[in-house]
């Protein structure tokens, strides 16, 4: 299997920072037009490769000081409205039939702007860049877990809800910041029957999910992968489930895991190492994701790439892991089918049917 097949492979993505993979050519336009000084380079494969760098450097603090530049030259709706745009251009090349893209438009009022003029001006961008393709986009609301916000940006999103926004979501530094510090916006959109996912078990381990889980009601865990911290091996080499991971299994929460974002931040030490391929072995709801386009370098295409030479996936295992991203996705529930049965299933036959073809005629 080649990156030609993969690229034809519809997508699913569920954990998709828009704030993290803005176009290089685009931060540098957008710092001059808004008069951003602080870039390290205006040439642009400079910057993506300072971006690049900046980011694998094996830890989630580290990993997140390179937002400052991407989140510094959206301050105004127009620019929101053009990185939206571009980024519902970007995935639609790479073959996502469904994306939820999370921000945090709190990071994007320095200018002035409202909370609600960045939610307005970053919909109508991403209704503009999909328009004229197979893809669907749902927001996720994002409030800063070092924030004290939370319960507003919440309101914010729910306020948005029948206008593209269909979650909410907390993020940043995991350490020192529990989910349980925002555990008033929860209970709040729980009350208005609002979905949210959750920040946990990235750079912070099983306590972290298990609050953001049990606590808090997180429907789904953005990374979630130290949820294997939770699982031992006997002295067979069979895997044991711990309590809490052994919960996660059976309800079926979903695992937004992204697997080069995690090398990165230093959740794990490589692809190879990745638990992906164990928790797909156990049975957990796992999803594939790609986190941040530019810092991380990657595409879903990428991703799906690196788990092949890997673990040796295949289009089958690649059908398996979409369909599951969107049965966890926070779009109604008709249309999550509709996109199962008429764009993704019809797309996997028609690349395993070509592929067989092949063998067949070599």
């Amino acid at each position: 299997m080649n990156h030609d097949i993969l690229s034809q492979a519809p997508k699913v993505v569920l954990h998709d920072h828009l704030d993290g993979g803005l176009r290089p050519e685009t931060i540098i336009e957008l710092a001059e037009e808004n008069g951003y000084p602080d870039l390290p380079t205006t040439n642009i494969e400079e910057l993506s490769e300072w971006f690049h760098r900046g980011a694998n450097r094996r830890d989630l603090s580290l990993y997140l000081e390179t937002f400052q530049h991407t989140v510094g030259v959206m301050q105004t709706p127009d620019a929101c409205y053009r990185v939206a745009a571009e980024c519902a251009e970007d995935l639609a090349a790479d073959g996502v039939v469904y994306a939820e893209i999370r921000y945090a438009p709190s990071l994007m009022t320095e200018k002035g702007s409202s909370i609600d003029e960045v939610i307005e001006a970053t919909t109508a961008g991403f209704i503009e860049g999909s328009k004229n393709s197979n893809l669907t986009i749902g927001t996720l609301i994002t409030a800063m877990r070092t924030a004290d916000d939370s319960t507003e940006i919440a309101e914010a999103a729910v306020r948005h809800r029948d206008r593209g926004v269909v979650g909410f979501d907390i993020a940043g530094r995991e350490a020192g910041f529990p989910p349980t510090l925002h555990l008033e916006a929860f209970q709040y959109l729980r009350r208005e029957n609002f979905h949210f996912t959750i920040h946990a078990g990235e750079a912070f381990g099983v306590p972290s999910i298990w609050e953001a889980v049990q606590f808090c009601g997180a429907e789904r865990l953005g990374h979630g992968v130290r949820i294997v911290d939770d699982i031992s091996f006997d002295t067979n080499g069979k895997p044991q489930l711990g309590r809490l991971a052994a919960y996660i299994r059976d309800r079926r929460l979903p695992l937004e895991l992204c697997p080069t974002s995690n090398v990165h931040t230093g959740a794990v030490g490589s692809i190879a190492e990745h638990p992906i391929g164990l928790l797909r072995e156990l049975g957990f709801r796992v999803t594939l994701n790609t986190d941040n386009r530019l810092m991380s370098d990657v595409s879903m295409t990428s991703e799906m790439m690196a788990l092949h030479q890997a673990f040796g996936w295949n289009l089958e295992d690649f059908q398996w892991i979409t369909v599951n991203a969107m049965k966890s996705a926070f779009w109604p529930f008709d249309e999550r089918l509709r996109i199962i049965n008429e764009i993704i299933k019809p797309g996997y036959k028609n690349l395993i049917d070509q592929s067989a073809a092949k063998e067949n005629s070599l």
